[in-house]
């Protein structure tokens, strides 16, 4: 994978861009995310997410007056705006027009282009929305995943109803398959890529799978049975 690319995050109202407090307060979230990523935010401390960045806890404090507050902002500021970036065009009005086959196949490489810039993410999802002591959870699940995701999946079973998806699919395990299908291979890959198997497996290639396994399936395609 490439070097993870910066991601955008909202500034605070009423903070200039070009004040020095910002770029302690946006490495403290930096910090924070990395470590809960790595080790879960229950197992975290702010002297630990100050010393990452070799600033005292008492700055912590100062941009963040409670945890509670921290894991807000690091919801809010770090992980919200890519759940935006990957749900954003499956929202939009021209989604439907699109088909709904397209639609899935593009949340699925939205979001393993997603995990590529910003590595963290995928084990943080394991670790802190998969696991049901996440301390992230619940502030994802009612902020972000499930209002998203309730509109992915009404938008799924009414394209199963005009006959273009498979009947035999729940609609709401096809929005938990394809979050499957993308995260955990991307937070499972130090396992996997030690199976002997040659060739090297980039994002695209990823991607590429994950679109044949939504679209075909495990069976050969028409084409290939045709020709055989």
């Amino acid at each position: 994978m490439r070097p993870p690319a910066s991601i955008p995050v909202p500034r605070r109202p009423g903070r200039p861009a070009n004040q020095p407090g910002n770029d302690h307060r946006d490495r403290l979230l930096d910090a924070a995310t990395a470590l809960f990523a790595r080790q879960g935010a229950a197992a975290t401390s702010l002297t630990q997410i100050a010393r990452a960045v070799e600033l005292t806890p008492a700055m912590v404090h100062y941009y963040f007056r409670t945890r509670d507050q921290l894991l807000d902002a690091v919801v809010d500021e770090r992980i919200g705006p890519l759940i935006e970036r990957v749900t954003g065009p499956a929202l939009d009005n021209g989604a439907e027009a699109q088909g709904a086959v397209e639609m899935i196949v593009g949340l699925a490489r939205r979001m393993l282009q997603t995990a590529e810039q910003a590595p963290w993410f995928p084990p943080l999802w394991i670790r802190e929305i998969v696991s049901d002591g996440g301390l992230l959870r619940e502030r994802m699940l009612q902020r972000f995943a499930l209002p998203r995701g309730q509109v992915i999946v009404t938008r799924i079973a009414a394209a199963q109803a005009r006959g273009e998806i498979n009947p035999a699919l729940e609609p709401r395990m096809v929005f938990v398959s394809v979050l499957a299908l993308t995260l955990l291979p991307l937070a499972t890959a130090s396992i996997w890529r030690r199976l002997p198997e040659p060739g090297h497996l980039d994002t695209d290639a990823l991607a590429r799978h994950v679109s044949a396994l939504l679209t075909s399936g495990l069976g050969t395609p028409p084409t290939e049975r045709d020709s055989s």
